[in-house]
């Protein structure tokens, strides 16, 4: 009997570090979830507004594409009118 006694409270011991372990273990991985959702948050923002300036810097990019495109259109329309002037007053070769 006293031996069963004995092999009860180690087993009773047993179980209890065990439970203790794993509440411990437990802690720890919720502790672990939520720096690794902070840091992937972090990381997310970080993400986002660098690409919040790459947007920004692309959309700076078109608007000076688009006025040189608007530059060069005026430019073709101002030698075009001049070629049909030219070609419609019978100046050729720089006569004045």
């Amino acid at each position: 009997m006293m031996q069963d006694a004995e092999a009860g409270n180690a087993f009773d011991s047993a179980v209890r570090r065990l439970e203790r372990a794993a509440t411990l273990l437990e802690s720890r991985l919720e502790l672990l979830a939520k720096e690794a959702a902070a840091e992937a948050g972090g990381l997310l923002d970080q993400d986002r507004a660098k690409l919040a300036q790459e947007l920004d810097a692309a959309r700076g990019r078109e608007r000076e594409l688009m006025a040189a495109g608007d530059e060069a259109a005026h430019a073709l329309d101002r030698a075009i009118t001049e070629i049909r002037q030219v070609l419609g007053s019978g100046r050729i070769g720089g006569e004045v």
